[in-house]
C-alpha cells in the first residue's frame, strides 16, 4: 500500500505532467499538502465544514421551534439539560435558535460574495488592462467608495433602501466591492506587459477576450483570499445592521438581532446575549482562520513543494 502511495504522489509530483488533469491534480495536492501543514488552517475548515452541516440539518438538529416559544413557563431560563443555551424573553430555545441562524449567516456571506467580488473583479481588470482615463475613473469611483467607514455607508444604503436581510446583503454587498477591485489592478497590472499576454494579442484576441479569459482567471486565486479573509467582517457588518434593527426583522433568529434582543439582559440573564455572540465569535474565527491557511497555500512564493 505504501508503495502504490509513494508511486501516486511521485505522479501528482512529476515535473513533466503529461495532461492537463495531471498538472491540475499535482498543483493541488501541493496547494493541499501547504495547507495541511498548518494546524489553524485546518481548525478553520473543520469550524467551516461544521457551520455547513449545521445549517443543513437545523431541522433534524434544533430540539424546538425558532420562533416559537412558551411566554408562561420557559422565560429566561438558565443554561440546562432542556435548554443547553437557556431561553430568551419570549420562551424561545436560544440553541434552536443559533442553530436556525446559522442558515442567515451563511445567506448573507455567500450573497455578498456572489455579488460582491465578480464586481471588484471586473472593474479592477479593466481598469488596470485598459489603463489611461479609464483606469482613473473607475479607480477614483473606487477610493470614494474606500473613503467611506463600511459599516457607516452599509447603514445609509440599509435606511434608504429599507430594513430587511436581502436589503442588508445588497447594502454589504455595495460596500464590499471596492477591495477586491484593487486587488484585480494589482494582478493586472503585474501581467499586463507580459510575453503570454503580448502573444495572445498578436493571435488577434479582443481586449474582452483577453480580460474574460486569460487576466481574470490569474486573478481568482488572490481573490478568493481575500474573500476568504473578508467573510468574518461582513458577518460583523451584518450583525451590526441586525443589532441596529436594520438587518433581519423579528421574528428571524439572525444572530445579530438576538445579541439586539438580549442586552437588556445582559448583566443578570447574560446567556441570552452571550451565545450569539459566542456563535459570531467562533464563525468570524474560524474564516479567519481558513483565509489565513489559504493565503499561505496558494502563495507561489511558496518554498514547500
Amino acid at each position: 500500500m505504501s508503495e502504490i502511495g509513494q508511486t501516486r504522489r511521485d505522479w501528482l509530483l512529476s515535473e513533466r505532467p503529461q495532461s492537463r488533469l495531471q498538472a491540475r491534480l499535482g498543483r493541488a495536492y501541493v496547494t493541499w499538502r501547504r495547507f495541511s501543514a498548518n494546524r489553524l488552517a485546518l481548525l478553520g475548515l473543520l469550524i467551516i465544514i461544521a457551520l455547513l452541516v449545521v445549517a443543513a440539518l437545523a431541522p433534524m438538529l434544533a430540539p424546538y421551534s425558532p420562533v416559537v416559544g412558551d411566554l408562561k413557563n420557559a422565560r429566561l431560563l438558565p443554561p440546562g439539560p432542556e435548554h443547553w443555551f437557556g431561553t430568551d424573553d419570549l420562551g424561545r430555545d436560544i440553541f434552536s435558535r443559533i442553530i436556525y441562524g446559522s442558515r442567515w449567516t451563511l445567506y448573507v456571506v455567500v450573497l455578498v460574495a456572489i455579488i460582491a467580488a465578480p464586481i471588484g473583479l471586473l472593474i479592477g481588470t479593466v481598469a488596470g488592462y485598459a489603463g489611461g482615463w479609464i483606469d482613473a475613473i473607475l479607480m477614483r469611483v473606487t477610493d470614494i467608495f474606500l473613503a467611506f467607514p463600511k459599516l457607516i455607508l452599509a447603514l445609509a444604503f440599509v435606511a434608504a433602501l429599507g430594513p430587511g436581510i436581502e436589503n442588508a446583503v445588497l447594502a454589504i454587498a455595495i460596500t464590499s466591492w471596492p477591495p477586491y477591485a484593487r486587488i484585480a489592478r494589482a494582478e493586472t497590472l503585474t501581467v499586463r506587459n507580459s510575453d503570454y499576454i503580448k502573444a495572445v494579442q498578436l493571435m488577434g484576441a479582443s481586449p474582452a477576450r483577453i480580460v474574460l479569459r486569460h487576466i481574470m482567471p490569474l486573478c481568482i486565486s488572490s481573490l478568493i483570499i481575500r474573500v476568504t479573509l473578508d467573510m468574518a467582517g461582513i458577518i460583523l457588518t451584518a450583525a451590526g445592521l441586525g443589532f441596529l434593527g436594520l438587518g433581519a426583522q423579528p421574528p428571524l433568529p439572525e444572530w445579530g438581532a438576538m445579541i439586539a434582543s438580549g442586552r437588556r439582559f445582559i448583566l443578570d440573564q447574560w446567556w441570552v446575549a452571550g451565545a450569539p455572540g459566542a456563535a459570531i465569535l467562533i464563525v468570524s474565527l474560524g474564516f479567519n482562520l481558513l483565509g489565513d491557511g489559504l493565503r499561505d497555500a496558494l502563495d507561489p512564493r511558496s518554498g514547500d513543494q
